[in-house]
């Protein structure tokens, strides 16, 4: 799987060389499993810094469509140190790519320079290990957590902060982007007057500019105006999905790399500046899917972790 995030981290150059080792389980994908622990053996975490990687924060703001039981499972499985809160840990798996070097290609996918996702093709990593993509990722991760409340093998605890973190990326459209240009990250533009790449553009430049100009530098502000105009309709359409894989990841990558051709490399070559015009058309696109992340992964929690009568009430059943 490959990740990108803020400027030129995703790529892999240096994570993927030292490859991933892999525990294999029956029917799941070969991820290496760090200690088998509950939260309160977690790694430590940071909050999100100023500057990193901000398209994954409404995902890990969805708690407003949480059940219950969901919510409590949350809860439980988060490390003390989040205080109850997901949004605390929800840029940990970042964090963690250099110290879990099999993890840098969970974070995308990559196509051959078409416009869709395909998972036989593009779920590997660099080595060509089937499975080691974000969709991959996010598929495991959900099957691991299928296991709270039983004597479990995982670390659910990383589990639940992996899955959510993932859910944000596949949202990310250049976390589906071209294996040429490495999501973006090779193609170097100018937002308005700074140098970055495309990539950064999408994960960071987008939300810090309408945060600056609409949002008084706040991302909670910016969070609820977007949360404000999410309808019941689309929470129930965004939650929909009947293919039959462990999740509708799939459903989600194939959105993102369509997006990505029709928006995000759409008039963009190197050297790009990229002002006004760009900004004003592409902010819709971000915001909607930072609202997507968020109801989805919402979706997938309910699905996890609330009884049935939750689960029936919450509409989730539509989703895994």
């Amino acid at each position: 799987m490959r990740g990108q995030t803020a400027d030129k981290e995703w790529n892999g150059k240096e994570e993927e060389e030292e490859g991933e080792t892999a525990g294999e389980d029956e029917d799941l994908p070969s991820f290496p499993r760090p200690s088998p622990a509950r939260s309160g053996n977690s790694p430590h975490h940071t909050s999100m810094g100023k500057g990193g990687p901000l398209h994954g924060l409404q995902n890990c703001r969805g708690e407003n469509y949480l059940t219950s039981g969901a919510s409590a499972a949350v809860v439980d499985l988060l490390p003390p140190s989040a205080g109850g809160d997901l949004a605390a840990v929800c840029s940990w798996p970042d964090e963690m790519r250099f110290r879990y070097r099999w993890s840098s290609p969970l974070h995308y996918a990559n196509t051959p320079g078409v416009c869709d996702f395909d998972y036989s093709r593009d779920c590997h990593n660099a080595k060509g290990e089937q499975d080691m993509c974000v969709v991959g990722a996010i598929n495991n991760y959900t099957t691991q957590l299928m296991s709270y409340g039983d004597s479990s093998a995982y670390n659910l605890t990383e589990s639940l902060m992996f899955l959510a973190h993932f859910v944000g990326d596949v949202h990310q459209p250049l976390h589906v982007g071209f294996a040429d240009d490495e999501g973006g990250n090779t193609i170097v533009v100018h937002w308005y007057r700074r140098k970055t790449n495309l990539h950064h553009v999408w994960d960071v430049s987008i939300i810090e500019t309408a945060m600056k100009d609409f949002y008084d530098n706040d991302v909670d502000t910016m969070i609820e105006a977007i949360k404000m105009n999410i309808t019941s309709n689309d929470v129930r359409q965004w939650k929909t999905c009947r293919e039959k894989s462990v999740t509708c990841a799939d459903k989600y990558a194939s959105e993102s790399t369509s997006l990505a051709c029709d928006y995000a490399y759409q008039d963009v070559e190197q050297d790009s500046t990229l002002g006004d015009e760009y900004f004003f058309s592409r902010l819709p696109v971000v915001e909607q899917r930072l609202a997507q992340g968020g109801v989805r992964l919402a979706a997938i929690l309910n699905k996890l972790f609330s009884n049935s009568e939750e689960e029936s009430k919450s509409g989730s059943q539509f989703l895994i």
